[in-house]
């Protein structure tokens, strides 16, 4: 697990705007807004993330706020190693904070059929590859021109439905509403270096590149990281329902390494340009690369923003929103048609020139530290401090 600066800071870091959050040590010991720089890490004058985004102009607050060394960049991600950790020293965070954590799904047309083939299987991964050969037959082998919601889209919705191939998934994913859920709760994503949990009776899953969007209770986006929405495809597939399961466990959401706020050399433009690599690399020897193209979403990203907020719906406190991956892997890891799933141990690495790279390793939800540190107790931290107004 590399953690040096090279290794997680964008390759332009030099001019972009980094905004994280640390444990900094001391008393009280608590999350603490940075400034991040190459080689120091300095105290932004907010509270909260949730703040900085709420202010007038966030990327001249960043920009222009006065040097206040809290420490250097390299020794805080170098403690920021989960089996690392040194007491005392700061290390990195998710960061965000009081943001509501929303996804999207099924926003790539790559990675739709995968969805349906979840379903279609009940859960069972030996199903998988005889099922993609009949769906793909179906829907004639791409939905990537499709446009949600089209005129062609109601009349591919409509053979299919003939077909008997209709799938919930399809819905979402070509018709004119996008999957909009409830990710992990405000304060509960990992960051950088830490463990990343798989809910202990799930058998078949995989990581989720994807870009992870921040917009304010104004539904203006100010900036984006990294993230990995950790995925269970057999507790999905079994049931839509539980996707609250499959979905939101101890340590399942992963954003990181940084926020990179918007400015004139980092826009929504750049988001959807991004090209988002991805690799996972085992203790048994196992290494699998791919990659996500952002510029192949069915969906715009401000759409999805549109959907999910707005006079229909308020978010005080902003959101993150993950917006979705075109990464489903196929491959083989164990018995042949049963396609990828994780094991504990697995080094996952998602990264993007522009935005960084997010590491983690893999485990089960019960065996990582639990989750502890949640709003009440930045409240209580953020009263102690004196920061609370």
């Amino acid at each position: 697990m590399d953690l040096s600066v090279d290794s997680v800071l964008p390759e332009d870091a030099e001019e972009a705007l980094l905004v994280g959050r640390v444990w900094q040590p001391g008393d009280p010991a608590g999350p603490r807004v940075v400034r991040v720089g190459r080689e120091t890490l300095d105290a932004l004058p907010v509270a909260t993330v949730a703040d900085l985004f709420e202010s007038a102009r966030p990327a001249a607050l960043v920009r222009d706020a006065p040097p206040a060394p809290l420490g250097g960049t390299a020794q805080a991600l170098a403690n920021s190693r989960y089996d690392a950790r040194r007491d005392g020293e700061p290390f990195f965070l998710a960061p965000c904070d009081l943001q509501a954590v929303k996804a999207s799904g099924v926003t790539f047309a790559a990675s739709l059929l995968e969805r349906v083939i979840e379903e279609q299987a009940r859960g069972r991964p030996e199903a998988a590859s005889a099922i993609r050969k009949t769906l793909m037959e179906s829907v004639g082998g791409s939905l990537r021109d499709i446009v949600p919601g089209s005129p062609a889209a109601v009349r591919l919705k409509e053979t299919l439905v003939e077909q008997g191939a209709w799938s919930q998934y399809l819905e979402v994913g070509i018709g004119p509403d996008a999957e909009i859920f409830t990710k992990s709760q405000p304060m509960s994503a990992v960051g950088v270096g830490a463990e990343v949990g798989l809910h202990p009776s799930s058998v078949w899953n995989n990581p989720e590149p994807e870009v992870v969007l921040f917009v304010n209770s104004r539904g203006e986006a100010v900036g984006a990281a990294l993230g990995n929405d950790v995925n269970l495809r057999d507790i999905e597939g079994r049931s839509a329902l539980l996707l609250g399961k499959a979905k939101d466990n101890n340590g399942s959401c992963a954003i990181g390494p940084f926020i990179r706020v918007f400015d004139e050399a980092f826009t929504i433009d750049d988001v959807r340009g991004a090209e988002i690599g991805l690799v996972v690399e085992g203790d048994d020897g196992f290494r699998l690369a791919g990659a996500s193209s952002m510029s192949e979403m069915s969906r715009d990203p401000l759409d999805i923003v549109a959907q999910m907020m707005g006079a229909h719906h308020q978010y005080p406190d902003g959101a993150g929103l993950f917006l979705g991956t075109m990464f489903a892997p196929v491959e083989d890891r164990g018995k042949p048609g049963e396609g990828f799933t994780h094991k504990r141990g697995d080094i996952v690495t998602i990264a993007s020139p522009r935005f960084g790279r997010l590491v983690n390793r893999v485990d089960h939800s019960d065996r990582i530290p639990p989750w502890t540190f949640g709003a009440g107790a930045l409240m209580r931290n953020l009263a102690a401090r004196g920061l609370l107004g």
